[in-house]
């Protein structure tokens, strides 16, 4: 009777393992077809949830408030665990994340290879490559970054982000003007690459679409490695305080969860 009782537990045992194993877990010759990948850029300001026209306060003691913030996302490139990559195609991998239109937050990447995706990567702007290709060769994308008004001129560039709004501080006490627009400027082309890892992995899957939360701190754009004063000078679209503000990017990023449902 021990005897039986025993294989019965370790068939149990096993039966268990087996129907506990993810699907992350599957042979990568077990993993075909194709699906799709949904990426959603969540804008926070520190540890607060971020609001049109809230105040916030920096660590320079400004209290800033945003009434536009738009950034363009390019050139996505995902990773999978064995270190191979699947680059969006580039007519695809351009868009622009307005936080006054939601639905510009949630990005649908599809046509990914089924697999298990572990990193991601992406560009803040409009790469110079793709650029210099001229009016003629930006696509449909021209004219979305013209409507967004995220263009200066097309001899000036692309705006790659745009964050506007007011600010007081101690010494300006009156609600005053903000401009960050970062860009093409003079020799500096501010194009900025962010790479990141995933908590766990993204399964892509024809019958599994996982969403990948992206937190997009604004806090870092003025107030990051690099603390920028808006009472010194408070339109920033050139020069020395546009250098630390797209440095201040590397920083700003952070994947804070997967779905995999």
């Amino acid at each position: 009777m021990k005897f039986k009782l025993k294989n019965i537990v370790a068939v149990m045992a096993l039966a268990l393992a087996f129907t506990s194993c993810s699907k992350d877990d599957e042979s990568i010759d077990e993993i075909t077809g194709s699906g799709s990948l949904k990426i959603e850029f969540d804008n926070v300001y520190g540890s607060a949830d971020f609001a049109m026209n809230t105040p916030y306060t920096n660590s320079n003691g400004e209290v800033v408030k945003a009434n536009k913030i738009k950034y363009i996302v390019s050139n996505i490139v995902l990773t999978r665990v064995d270190g191979s990559t699947y680059i969006v195609p580039k007519s695809e991998s351009y868009f622009i994340i307005d936080e006054s239109t939601p639905a510009s937050t949630l990005l649908t990447i599809p046509s990914i290879p089924a697999g298990n995706y572990k990193s991601i990567s992406y560009g803040i702007g409009v790469d110079k490559a793709q650029f210099d290709l001229g009016a003629t060769g930006q696509g449909n994308f021209l004219t979305t970054a013209q409507t967004a008004g995220m263009m200066w001129s097309w001899s000036a560039g692309y705006k790659f982000i745009a964050f506007e709004g007011t600010f007081t501080s101690t010494s300006v006490t009156t609600e005053t003007n903000y401009k960050l627009h970062t860009g093409q400027t003079g020799t500096d082309y501010n194009y900025a690459t962010i790479s990141m890892n995933f908590p766990e992995n993204a399964l892509v899957r024809t019958t599994i679409t996982p969403q990948v939360h992206i937190m997009a701190n604004l806090k870092h754009l003025l107030d990051g490695t690099n603390k920028i004063n808006l009472s010194e000078g408070a339109t920033i679209m050139g020069g020395s305080k546009l250098a630390l503000a797209t440095a201040n990017l590397a920083n700003m990023f952070e994947v804070h969860h997967v779905h995999n449902d």
